[in-house]
């Protein structure tokens, strides 16, 4: 098993380290006088990279964290901290995600890990939810973006809590099943009571194994989603959607697609956000500012690869109408 582990690892680094190597080569003035780029393959190639650099270091920090929870939080501690009712439970993860700063990207191995660890779907789906959207970085990010004000960070924090609250309480009535892509490994509690007797060097050195596997079986899929959210900027300008947004329905829905195709990250998205402040009203943003951390592009092609198809799908249909709904609810007051 080990070795196919490292095999596996060695053949998605040899074709990552491909794949930027020749991106970068597009870079290179020293080779355009052989080769000769369009200009969109080049702004292709500027747009992936950048997105995979603002990801990675989150994704890092990320595969760490779920390391650490991997071989340090027992399924006892979890049984603890998590309240038997569904909605104190949805809450609570609700609001540890809001304290948590977290990427959209780096947080998808931290559920997956806690979802093994014995954290209902629905809690970690709260956790997910919250922690790119509102994490202290997040708001004072928003705070300053938006002419140090704080009506739009204090309207993102609230309404993203309320949205990933009702959420996570659907989840928790209408799931059925299972819908994690492979099964917990029956033996986890015992390969965690047989880690606890090593020394805290070797849990240490444990838990980066651990973080390393967790980081190669999510980077490819953010390099995937990466490059589809580069491709789709790239071919599809901002402005073709841009003109569809003309009423506060159709411009709620252009902000939200925005979000999704643009695949930022959480901590910078509110100076893009504060960009459209005079084209669309302030419903709009918020839809932009709330909707993107949630899920984006990059982020469905990483749910894809814990989750079943099917409930990334509905997870998806479920964020965009209730983020839409909420916000068309109370845009009057907003």
């Amino acid at each position: 098993m080990n070795k196919i582990i490292r095999g596996s690892i060695i053949d998605i680094t040899g074709l990552a380290i491909i794949a930027l190597t020749l991106l970068l080569l597009s870079f290179s003035t020293s080779f355009s006088g052989i080769f000769t780029f369009p200009p969109s393959l080049l702004n292709l190639s500027t747009i992936f990279l950048s997105i995979l650099i603002e990801a990675l270091p989150f994704v890092l920090i990320g595969v760490l964290i779920a390391g650490m929870i991997q071989i340090f939080v027992t399924e006892e501690h979890i049984e603890r901290w998590i309240p038997k009712n569904k909605v104190m439970a949805v809450i609570m993860s609700c609001t540890v995600g809001a304290l948590f700063p977290a990427c959209e990207c780096g947080i998808v191995p931290i559920v997956r890990r806690l979802i093994s660890k014995g954290v209902p779907i629905y809690a970690a789906i709260g956790f997910m939810l919250t922690g790119p959207l509102i994490n202290p970085i997040v708001i004072a990010s928003t705070y300053m973006a938006f002419g140090n004000s704080f009506k739009i960070a204090g309207l993102r924090m609230g309404l993203g809590f309320l949205i990933a609250i009702l959420i996570g309480l659907t989840i928790s009535v209408v799931l059925k099943g299972n819908p994690l892509k492979a099964p917990i490994s029956i033996n986890a509690t015992q390969s965690h009571a047989h880690s606890a007797k090593k020394s805290f060097t070797n849990r240490f050195w444990s838990m980066l194994i651990h973080a390393i596997d967790e980081f190669f079986d999510m980077a490819k899929f953010l390099i995937i989603g990466a490059f589809l959210a580069a491709f789709v900027q790239t071919y599809l300008p901002a402005k073709a959607l841009l003109e569809t947004g003309s009423g506060p329905v159709s411009s709620l829905l252009v902000m939200m697609g925005l979000a999704f195709v643009l695949s930022l990250c959480s901590e910078a998205d509110a100076f893009i956000g504060a960009s459209f402040s005079s084209i669309f009203p302030t419903s709009s943003i918020l839809g932009f500012l709330i909707f993107g951390p949630m899920i984006d592009l990059k982020n469905t092609l990483m749910l894809l690869s814990v989750f079943r198809y099917k409930f990334v799908i509905g997870l998806l249909a479920l964020i965009s109408s209730t983020v839409f709904i909420v916000i068309m609810m109370l845009q009057t007051f907003i």
